[in-house]
Parts: C-alpha cells; sequence; structure tokens
C-alpha cells in the first residue's frame, strides 16, 4: 500500500516570524515542497497564530496542487477558516491553547456527539475528516461513531519508546491499524517521526494511508537540504509491510 508524506510547514513559518517580514516564505517553500515530491502539505493554524497564520491558509490554497491537509482544534475560528478554504484533509486535534505542541488524542467517546456535530458539517463540504487518537483500541472503535473517514495516531509514544530500544511498542499501533482497517477507517500517523523511525513504522503498519511530518523533517533539512529529505523519506515509505 502507497504511503503518502504530507509535509507539516509549521516550522518554516516559525523561522518567518522570528525576524518578522516574509524570509523564509512558506508560499515558496510549499512549492519547492511538493516538487521535491511531497504528497500534501499541512498546517496547524493555533489561535494565537505563533507559526502558520490564518492568512497563511487562505494564501497556501491556489499554491497546494497536491492536497492541502489542515490541522487544528475546531473552535468556530477554526471551523470558518475551513470552510473558507476548503482543504482536501481537516484533521482534528484536542488542543488547549497554551500547548507548546499537540501531547494527545480525543477520547472518542465522551467527545462522540460533539466530534460528530463537526465532523458532518465538513463532509457536507466535501472535506474529508481526520480526527487524532492515542492508539487505543477503545478510542479507535469510538471514532467509528464519529463519523470520522479517517483516524491520525498520535506517534510520541512510539517514537519515544523507538529510541530506548523497544521496538515492541510498535505491536499497539499494529493492532490500532489493523482494528481501524477493519472498521473501514483510513489511517493516518503523525508526531515524532523522523528518519531514524520511519521505515519500522510503515514496515508494521500495512494499512498506513498518510504520515504527516514536519518538525523531524525541517530540522533534518539543515543538515541534508530539503529536496534531499523530502525524497529520503519517500524512500523510506516504500518498504514492504
Amino acid at each position: 500500500m502507497n504511503t503518502k508524506l504530507s509535509v507539516n510547514i509549521n516550522k518554516i513559518a516559525t523561522l518567518r516570524n522570528a525576524r518578522g517580514g516574509n524570509e523564509p516564505n512558506v508560499l515558496q517553500f510549499a512549492k519547492l515542497i511538493q516538487n521535491y515530491g511531497a504528497d500534501g502539505i499541512t498546517i496547524h493554524p493555533r489561535p494565537d497564530e505563533r507559526h502558520i497564520r490564518y492568512q497563511d491558509a487562505r494564501d497556501l490554497r491556489p499554491v497546494v496542487t497536491t492536497e492541502l491537509n489542515i490541522e487544528g482544534n475546531p473552535i468556530p475560528k477554526f471551523i470558518d477558516l475551513v470552510l473558507e478554504v476548503k482543504p482536501e484533509q481537516v484533521t482534528l486535534v484536542p488542543d488547549d491553547p497554551n500547548q507548546l505542541t499537540s501531547d494527545h488524542g480525543w477520547d472518542t467517546i465522551k467527545h462522540q456527539s460533539y466530534l460528530y456535530d463537526i465532523i458532518k458539517e465538513f463532509k457536507k463540504h466535501g472535506i474529508r475528516t481526520s480526527i487524532f487518537v492515542d492508539p487505543d483500541l477503545k478510542m479507535v472503535e469510538g471514532a467509528v461513531a464519529t463519523g470520522t473517514d479517517r483516524i491520525e495516531l498520535y506517534t510520541e509514544s512510539y517514537a519515544s519508546e523507538y529510541a530506548k530500544g523497544n521496538k515492541q511498542i510498535i505491536e499497539t499501533f499494529a493492532a490500532s491499524s489493523k482494528l481501524a482497517y477493519q472498521l473501514g477507517l483510513g489511517i493516518n500517523a503523525g508526531h515524532d517521526l523522523s528518519l531514524d523511525n520511519i521505515a519500522f513504522f510503515k514496515q508494521n503498519l500495512p494499512f498506513l494511508d498518510e504520515v504527516s511530518i514536519g518538525h523531524a523533517l525541517v530540522a533534518e533539512a539543515l543538515i541534508y537540504g530539503m529536496e534531499n529529505v523530502v525524497r529520503m523519506y519517500q524512500n523510506k515509505l516504500k518498504v514492504e509491510s
């Protein structure tokens, strides 16, 4: 199964915002990253706009010719933005406004009706939906009733344990992926995936539709160059499952 690579360009925006002005230019980088072979562009605008701004989402829409994925907590302002921009995919993340980064998935049982209403609205406008979930079988089962098209497995625990040499952690993710597939859900994954751990992850999740990678990929691009890194990820995603 072909697993698509969506590159999160939030860190490009962080560099831009650090000095003001428009360098590095997020639109230019989105074009380049697609030209280098990425299958999509991901952005995660937060209410304080500390990296990607809401206007960036609007400006990126005509630039992204692959797939645009907008992540975020579905507060009213975010919902309005998504319905205006109409990305190919929206990924719902239970972020607190003060969080440094995403650190947990949805409780798909507790928030089932809340997610259902929001997802129904997005799907009415032809936008594919995905929701951030931990690799917990109950949360995967609960996701079905929300009406989502896909789940995105939160992979921080995998990356952390893999770095310690604990490869058995993959079993939890493989089981969640298998269940999601059996339930008719698409499977995305993201958070702390890197060149060091992506091939093993892909090899053990045969039903993986897409990975979204930002922080590690941009950091690795400082060493190897953006074009090389995008191609390195694509090569690692081609390993046999």
